[in-house]
């Protein structure tokens, strides 16, 4: 995997980090998050080609940097790094395995009895004077998190990253200058959001955005990600590992679990998947379910932004896709995207 400088990332996305994150950073069920990667998976498969590891932690404090940085609201920093508390191995694929491919939220609901099971995080927050109901739902707070096409600390920090991990979409440059650009304006309810200084900057934002989230539409991740549900689920019905291990093991310890269990039962159902899981190199696409292959087929949530641009002359922020037919036309064509009717790949045996 290739370098990618997280901390020199972080410094360009809040240049006064707060202190008080380093001091929430020791609880375990934040630490937790370093072995769980942003990207569901897809970086123990050679189907995907990921050029680094980018882990949950290291997404929640650069969520929580940028809510600083436009807000300096402790409440909703903290709100912010916690967002992701809940979040087991492998991520949104748990979701896929629960069947909640178009929200993708379903392992969201832990997260209040996380933080409230957190007898150290509750001493802090109560030292604070923040109440723990503050901290369990970062939706409340608009800058960290609002409803697509909205622009949102989450989703801004997502990206940039996944981009540069998935397919080299962002440089540390380009974000330092796509960032440099971000400003907190009013939307059209009247609530803080995050949006662009000008039309130029919002435009390759978007750009850039829908280049990433086509990935993430493509049959190759949509297989991968309900593939790894699948193993998950498997190795949960044979008694190889327990629910909670998504909680307590990091990845790699869960893939060499995988590993050591494949060997030992090569015959079973959860081998064939999980060595298709860690063979597959190439899709198929396809309007016919094929015999002997591996085959997905259904829609996935669309991730994409219509972000603000601030007014000139003092009249009211408004959507890119307002001032821009380029934007307009990019954000149809990326909402009227289907791939092949079905995705598949061969059983690895």
């Amino acid at each position: 995997m290739g370098e990618f400088s997280v901390s020199k990332y972080h410094s360009i996305l809040c240049p006064d980090r707060p202190d008080f994150l380093d001091e929430y950073l020791i609880l375990p069920s934040l630490q937790r998050l370093g072995g769980i990667g942003l990207l569901c998976g897809t970086d123990w498969t050679p189907l995907f080609h990921n050029k680094f590891f980018y882990s949950r932690l290291d997404h929640s404090v650069g969520a929580a940097l940028i809510t600083w940085n436009f807000t300096h609201n402790k409440r909703q920093t903290l709100a912010s790094l916690f967002h992701d508390i809940a979040s087991p191995a492998f991520s949104h694929a748990v979701d896929f395995r629960n069947g909640d491919r178009m929200r993708q939220e379903s392992t969201e609901a832990l997260t209040h009895d996380i933080i409230n099971g957190d007898l150290d995080l509750s001493e802090m927050l109560f030292r604070d004077g923040i109440y723990k109901y503050e901290m369990d739902d970062y939706h409340r707070y608009p800058v960290a998190d609002n409803e697509i096409p909205g622009l949102s600390a989450d989703r801004l920090e997502y990206m940039y990253p996944s981009g540069a991990a998935l397919s080299g979409t962002w440089t540390l440059d380009e974000i330092e200058k796509s960032y440099s650009a971000v400003t907190l304006l009013k939307n059209e309810r009247g609530q803080d959001e995050l949006g662009f200084a000008d039309r130029e900057s919002a435009l390759e934002y978007v750009r850039r955005f829908l280049d990433v989230s086509l990935i993430l539409q493509k049959g190759e991740d949509k297989l991968a990600m309900q593939l790894m549900g699948d193993i998950i689920g498997e190795a949960i019905s044979c008694g190889y590992i327990e629910e909670d291990d998504l909680y307590g093991m990091d990845e790699q310890s869960l893939i060499a679990k995988f590993e050591d269990c494949a060997d030992t039962s090569p015959g079973d159902n959860f081998a064939r998947l999980f060595r298709t899981f860690r063979g597959m190199t190439r899709l198929v696409r396809t309007d016919v379910k094929l015999n002997g292959h591996y085959c997905v087929s259904f829609d996935v949530k669309k991730r994409y932004v219509d972000p603000l641009v601030r007014g000139e002359g003092g009249k009211e922020a408004e959507r890119i896709s307002t001032l821009s037919t380029e934007a307009a036309r990019l954000i149809k064509d990326f909402l009227e995207f289907r791939d092949s009717y079905w995705a598949c790949v061969p059983y690895v045996l």
